[in-house]
């Protein structure tokens, strides 16, 4: 089919791909007319779980080309007193690895260090009375290999804050974040848990 322009500046005839590489640059392309559907990487917000039950709040699914991952905490609640911790995994949770330290501020005894091995320790303990609200980030540092940091504090009158920072190497890519609690037995009772991945 030839091609024709009309005085509109309207092109027709041009089939899916008929345009020769490069003769569309960014600056063609208006501010805001590309939406994150279109890109191969989008920001995804995934489905908020309610930490309301269970002993683990899981996702699953996350794609080979997450590079960045951010798990976001709001009023969470156990019935028990263990600290939460979050874990990751290459096809199954990996429970053994970490490296690390939670740092908490705040409350008597301060400066509290909480060590890592079996995930990334978000508080040194949790009184089952109290809630707890944060966002910590996972990045991709080579590889298999992540990071995390990040931050969250108790509805406590003390105000108690965590610092969070340690680091994994998985046996392949991530595919899967849990939150949970160190012993893995106390069980959720309020609150909403979610993650937000990006290449």
């Amino acid at each position: 089919m030839p091609i024709s322009i009309t005085g509109t500046g309207t092109i027709t005839g041009i089939s899916a791909g008929g345009l020769p590489d490069d003769c569309i640059t960014t600056s063609d392309i208006a501010d805001s007319a590309v939406t994150t559907a279109k890109l191969a990487q989008p920001m995804t917000l995934a489905t908020a779980q309610a930490s309301t039950s269970g002993t683990a709040i899981d996702f699953t699914g996350i794609p080979s080309w997450v590079k960045r991952i951010t798990v976001i905490l709001n009023g969470v609640s156990t019935n028990g007193i263990s600290a939460l911790q979050i874990q990751i995994g290459a096809g199954s949770i990996t429970s053994s690895g970490y490296a690390g330290y939670a740092t908490r501020f705040g409350t008597a005894p301060s400066n509290v260090y909480t060590s890592m091995s079996s995930g990334f320790v978000l508080s040194d303990n949790l009184l089952a009375t109290t809630t707890r609200y944060g966002m910590f980030f996972i990045q991709n540092i080579s590889s298999n290999n992540w990071n995390l940091s990040g931050s969250n504090t108790s509805s406590a009158a003390t105000g108690d804050t965590s610092l969070v920072n340690g680091g994994v190497s998985l046996s392949g890519a991530l595919d899967r974040v849990r939150v949970t609690t160190v012993n893995g037995t106390d069980t959720f009772d309020a609150g909403i848990v979610n993650i937000m991945y990006e290449g």
